[in-house]
């Protein structure tokens, strides 16, 4: 059975493949599931996103290269990713940056599958509005929520932009939200299932990786 390593920009997204993923996906017959914080762990001020890019490619590259039978993966935010990534000037969504990415580690598609979130982690909790704002508390906010949504086709687009990214979206009618907590107890509400149905990405990310553990 294959074993997975998914490199992760944040904590955020470090608690959602330990608290969703992990058990997901060892149900599709990975035999281990480990998300690695990009950078230093010692290093607290180090830790997270922003990371650049030949940073995070050596060490995509000494995980590949030590351990043959390794599957990696990413899972890092359109929204904020650094210019100096692959084919990142000048990119409309994610699929050229995954591509670019994949031809500049140069390991086979089985064992490097390339991941960047449209826009960010925040969309996908825009997949149940209703499940969202009863987590956090603000009812009262669903409507509004639920109204933002409906502008567009799939969470997956809602704009990339300092000022109406999703999780700035989401700071505008709840100040007080908190990505670590209220991100991750709100997406286990809404569940992976929902996600994969609003969001086409990543739910192709999640197939892709599915679609690996069988072989």
């Amino acid at each position: 059975m294959s074993r997975l390593l998914i490199h992760v920009e944040g904590e955020t997204e470090q608690r959602f493949v330990d608290e969703l993923l992990r058990d997901f996906l060892f149900k599709r017959g990975y035999s281990i599931v480990a998300a690695r914080l990009q950078g230093n762990a010692r290093q607290r001020s180090h830790r997270g996103g922003g990371r650049s890019w030949e940073s995070v490619k050596k060490e995509i590259i000494r995980h590949l290269s030590g351990d043959t039978g390794l599957v990696v993966t990413t899972m890092v935010d359109f929204y904020g990713l650094p210019r100096n990534w692959p084919a990142r000037v000048g990119a409309k969504g994610p699929v050229q940056i995954e591509a670019a990415m994949a031809a500049d580690i140069g390991f086979p598609a089985q064992r490097f599958v390339p991941f960047v979130m449209v826009h960010e982690f925040e969309a996908l909790l825009f997949s149940d509005c209703a499940k969202f704002c009863d987590v956090v508390e603000q009812v009262g906010l669903e409507t509004r929520m639920s109204k933002i949504r409906a502008d567009f086709a799939s969470p997956e687009e809602i704009n990339d932009s300092p000022h109406t990214a999703p999780s700035k979206r989401i700071l505008q009618l709840m100040p007080g939200y908190q990505k670590r907590l209220d991100g991750v107890n709100a997406a286990q509400a809404i569940g992976l299932e929902r996600m994969r149905a609003e969001c086409p990405h990543f739910n192709d990310w999640l197939q892709g990786l599915e679609l690996l553990a069988a072989l």
